[in-house]
């Protein structure tokens, strides 16, 4: 009877490791998004060859940019062939991924986008330019990250523009018998916003009629601009506030957007600050400047700062976070635990899946592996 059991429970397993597995060892279950950008600028020190493809399913490549005058895009010889070797390298690696293009990004100059989308010539302009580029180097599609739209004239025409591109897409593969390309848009962690006394809100009619995602970004809720007290900069929770991944969720579930087209960021970086007090450590301990790494640590930095600085660990159930300190330095950040616990969070609201910013923070794929068991066994 023993024996018979423990066959058993190796059949249920191998069974559930097929499941879950599928290809070349990728265990993300069919469907799911997991998504992670890929800074340019960390070719030489992280090339493509270097990305481990069973932990993602889409890789974008951030960041282009349109000509300011012309808005078509100039790629010159040196970005020409990292963007070969990127899509290349991708498609042949074991199990393959879909690559997609990222235009704009958090360096890019909002006002560039806001004169595009401002007018329909310009509009076309850039669209047909940016699908010749995805085209020309083998992506599979185009990401927009415009941080953000100033008022809501720009997020109006930001629905125009997403609206036109995905006609032209349609139209392009048709023409051309190839599979569309897929077109994704990094926005807000929250729908709706006031910035400097201005209300604006997302288009969300258009995006769920024109998108295939939306990669909400749910980190950057604190840092830098406010050194007075510490803060986890990505908080599933905030009791004294709605700056939190919780409630930016909701709120574009509760604007219209479909979950299943929702993926949810999280970040491979920690915010860091200088204490006040050595003795009061928690979260929204009284601070005085940016800490290490002027205000910013990778995942893999953090890791290295806890251990060379026998810095104490505390994971803070109340905004599903973790932070660590030592001296008067102070770093919060997630780790393995609080982001399993927010991919978990994100499946049970039926999200379409989690996307990571940036790729080359991961410290030797340490959260990237265990944040696919966490979307696909849930540990």
């Amino acid at each position: 009877m023993a024996t018979l059991k423990f066959m058993c429970f190796l059949s249920i397993n191998f069974c559930l490791n097929v499941m879950i597995t599928g290809q070349a060892g990728r265990i993300i279950p069919p469907g799911a998004i997991v998504g992670a950008y890929y800074p340019s600028w960390s070719e030489s020190s992280f090339p493509p060859s270097s990305i481990d493809t069973t932990f993602f399913t889409h890789i974008y490549y951030a960041f282009l940019v349109p000509n300011n005058v012309t808005f078509e895009f100039e790629i010159p010889k040196s970005t020409a062939g990292a963007l070969l070797d990127f899509t290349t390298t991708l498609r042949h690696k074991n199990p393959p991924v879909k690559t997609l293009v990222s235009i704009a990004g958090g360096g890019a100059d909002p006002r560039l986008f806001a004169r595009m989308a401002s007018g329909e010539k310009s509009r076309t302009t850039f669209i047909n330019s940016a699908i010749e580029v995805a085209r020309k180097f083998g992506f599979d599609g185009l990401d927009l990250d415009w941080e953000f739209p100033q008022n809501p004239k720009e997020m109006q025409d930001l629905g125009l523009l997403f609206e036109e591109w995905r006609v032209a897409i349609q139209n392009e593969a048709k023409y051309t018998k190839q599979p569309p390309l897929l077109l994704t848009a990094a926005v807000y962690f929250s729908v709706e916003f006031l910035w400097s006394n201005v209300y604006r809100k997302f288009p969300v009619e258009s995006m769920k009629n024109s998108l295939d995602l939306i990669n909400v970004m749910c980190y950057d809720y604190r840092g830098l601009w406010d050194t007075s007290v510490t803060g986890a900069h990505a908080a599933l929770y905030d009791s004294n506030s709605n700056i939190s991944t919780s409630y930016g969720l909701e709120s574009w579930v509760r604007a219209g957007m479909p979950r299943h087209m929702i993926v949810m960021g999280l970040p491979l970086y920690g915010r860091t600050w200088k204490l006040k007090d050595p003795n009061v450590s928690g979260i929204r301990a009284p601070a005085v400047s940016v800490g290490p790494g002027n205000g910013v640590l990778t995942f893999s930095q953090v890791e290295k700062f806890n251990k060379e600085n026998n810095a104490t660990v505390v994971y803070d159930v109340e905004t599903v976070s973790t932070y660590s300190y030592s001296g008067l330095s102070w770093i919060g950040y997630d780790d393995t635990l609080s982001t399993s616990a927010k991919i978990r969070f994100a499946k049970a609201h039926g999200l379409r899946g989690y996307f990571f910013w940036a790729l080359s923070f991961d410290n030797e794929w340490k959260i990237s592996r265990q944040a696919v068991k966490a979307w696909a066994i849930g540990k």
